[in-house]
Parts: C-alpha cells; structure tokens; sequence
C-alpha cells in the first residue's frame, strides 16, 4: 500500500476530566470501544483479559492502514501480573489463541514474554460503544488483577509512586469506565516528524538524516557536555510520531509510533516509557 509520510508530530497531553468523543482525540484508561467481549483479547500467559490502555483517535496524515482505519487501541498485562517474567502455560495458550480475534487484532510480547495486543479501529467502531471486559477462562488461576475491579486508572494510581500520582488532577474514579480525555497538539518544531528513529550510536547505510534530540558539546561524551536542541526542549514525553525518548535504546520502528510513559494507561516498565509502532505492529519499552 502506498501511503504518504507525515509531516507533523503530535504531543499527546492526558486531560484532567474524562473524554469527549465529539472534541478529543481518545480516552487513557477505561474500555475499549466498538468491539465485543469475545473480541476482547485475552492474556495467553494468564487467561484474564489483557487491560486496556488507550485509545488513540488517529489524525489523518497517521491513518497509514488506510482511510477507514481511524483509530488504535492498546492492551497490556497489567502491573499486578506483570514481575519477574512470564510463565507460559501451554493449555492457558492454546485455549486463548483458539478463540476466534478482532479481524484487525496484532499480538506483541515484551523481552520478558508478557503480552500486549493492538486493535485497529474503523470510525463506526471508534464511535460504538464501550466494551465490556470478558470473564477469564476457567483455566486461569492466577490472582484476579485489581483493574478488573476498580478500573484501570484506580488500580493505578492506588500503587503508584508520588510523581506519578501528580499526574493525575486528583484520586481517579473507582469505576470500569473511569478514563481521561487525549488532546492531540502539533508541535512546533520536530526535523523527525515522518521519519524512522535511529540510535545516534549505530551507523547506518544509507546514512539517515535522523537527528537526535541530544548533543554533546565540542563532539566530547560527558553529563558536563549534555545539551538537549532547542527545538527539543519542549516536546511532551507522551505523542505520535517524530523525535523519539526512550529510556534505553532506540528500537528500530517506523515513523508511525506513539511513544508514552508508565501513567499513560497504567503499566510497570520499571519506571520507563515505551513505544508502540502501529504500522508494522511492534513494541517496546525500557526501564528508567
């Protein structure tokens, strides 16, 4: 398919009210809209639903599956199932995959083998209405996640560590459906916006055009010589496309990504931030 690449990046900003379908970009936190409890995805490693994050209400210069492709949503293992690794259990797999998907559902795994999953959305989806989250398989047997029963931005916040708790206007909603308007806000100046992120560290060839948001000052490594760009300096750590942050290094992606932090949705990435290609269906994340 061809497709034309973006020219902007966006900043996302997390309201301090809850999503107004008619004037926001989506919601963080709460429950996906236009699918079925059956589409829902289910955490193979476990046997709950996997939580769901955001939902993001793509600009058009983004919609790069298609005009009728208006939206993503974000599912993930929760924080409560998500330390030390994964367990795989071969029957709770089997089970989960046999179910039949969302037509435009992707999987993802983490390099500790927990699970997330992507939906693309269609307009009459993004505008349906609020999903209701399915029960576990008989099969599961791990602990009950707490999202599953106060919301996902309560279970969040309740466990989060003071600078996150800031981020939020006051104590979350103990509800399924408690979420968070996205505003959607072109940055002013990004040389990254429609271009693949690249580590400044690892050569490429074709050599890219790719700039990094940091420099040193005189060409010398150093915390003394560490300068951000200006054109940088005011960039949000959450948006779509354009100039990556990760808390490690850059993972290859094309420029169709969203890049976000632990409160955007509620995860465990140690404190981190991860990124999420919805072209090519990819994650990652780090630690801090």
């Amino acid at each position: 398919m061809a497709f034309a690449l973006p020219s902007r990046a966006y900043d996302l900003q997390m309201l301090d009210r809850p999503a107004d379908r008619a004037r926001d970009h989506g919601w963080v936190y709460g429950l996906p809209p236009g699918i079925t409890s059956e589409q829902w995805p289910l955490d193979p490693v476990t046997g709950y639903p996997l939580m769901h994050g955001f939902t993001l209400l793509l600009p058009e210069d983004y919609r790069v599956h298609g005009a009728d492709i208006v939206a993503v949503s974000f599912f993930a293992t929760p924080p409560d199932h998500n330390d030390g690794g994964a367990v795989d259990d071969p029957e709770i797999r089997d089970a989960v995959l046999a179910r039949t998907p969302h037509p435009r559902l992707s999987r993802m795994t983490d390099i500790l083998d927990y699970e997330y999953a992507a939906l693309l959305l269609t307009r009459s989806e993004y505008e349906g209405a609020l999903a209701t989250p399915p029960a576990p398989l008989a099969l599961a047997t791990a602990e009950r996640p707490r999202w599953l029963d106060v919301g996902g931005a309560s279970a969040f916040f309740e466990a989060a560590a003071p600078f996150a708790q800031k981020m939020f206007a006051g104590p979350p909603r103990a509800d399924l459906a408690e979420n968070l308007g996205i505003a959607l806000m072109p940055r002013a100046t990004d040389p990254n916006a429609g271009k693949a992120p690249q580590d400044p560290h690892i050569p490429r060839n074709p050599p890219s055009d790719y700039q990094s948001y940091y420099y040193f000052v005189g060409g010398v490594p150093s915390s003394e010589n560490y300068r951000l760009h200006d054109w940088a300096k005011d960039h949000a750590h959450n948006h779509l496309g354009g100039t990556m942050r990760p808390c490690q290094a850059v993972p290859e992606m094309s420029p169709f990504y969203i890049e976000f932090e632990e409160y955007f949705g509620g995860y465990n990435f140690g404190t981190g931030n991860a990124q999420l290609d919805f072209k090519d269906m990819k994650f990652d994340w780090a630690c801090g």
